[in-house]
């Protein structure tokens, strides 16, 4: 019996799971579709019923298993936080933790899919573009509440959730070259510091 019969939603999940593993770990384009169909168990005919086509399925990666990583890494620790400053600070150290202990530096599952489809598709480059704003929104909030109740020196909210998120996704960038976490608390150091400072 196939997956599809006897747990649909099962098998959709899985094959999220394999497709988010494998775009991030080799490329939206360089994954054959068969690969993903083989690891989550699925036949074609089940698999097609989920995802009609790679690009739908792509679209539902960003939508759903990115957005849930962006979600757990960065904006709920940056909205439970004290202050942004915290919240940022706390975002770079579990994430630069969490990758010495599984000893390899991926990179970030969003500016890995977001530059691969930049330019190729509008649809996909759309979503990772508002799965951004959303990621920004959240920083910027946290950052005017701050500046409401007098936790920071005067700065613009969204220009400076907008360098947190370019220095993170920089940051990621080398440490994934250089296989080297330190890069990441090296970069949240002066990001503090820049945030402290008023941007």
């Amino acid at each position: 019996m196939t997956g599809r019969r006897n747990d649909p939603q099962g098998l959709r999940r899985r094959i999220l799971d394999a497709a988010f593993d494998r775009f991030v770990a080799r490329g939206y384009a360089a994954t054959p579709l068969q690969d993903l169909r083989a690891e989550s168990g699925a036949t074609g005919g089940a698999f097609a019923h989920h995802f009609p086509t790679k690009k739908a399925l792509a679209l539902a990666v960003i939508e759903d298993r990115v957005a849930e990583a962006v979600a757990r890494a960065w904006i709920e620790p940056v909205e439970r936080a004290p202050t942004a400053r915290e919240g940022v600070a706390l975002a770079f150290e579990r994430i630069a933790a969490g990758l010495e202990a599984q000893g390899e530096v991926r990179g970030c599952p969003l500016n890995t899919l977001a530059l691969e489809v930049a330019g190729q598709d509008a649809e996909l480059s759309a979503a990772a573009a508002a799965l951004f704003a959303r990621w920004r929104g959240a920083i910027a909030t946290k950052l005017r509440a701050d500046l409401a109740a007098g936790r920071l020196r005067p700065l613009d909210a969204e220009a400076a959730a907008a360098f947190v998120v370019a220095a993170y996704s920089g940051a990621m960038a080398q440490a994934r070259a250089a296989q080297d976490p330190s890069l990441l608390r090296l970069c949240a150091a002066e990001t503090d510091r820049w945030l402290a400072a008023g941007g």
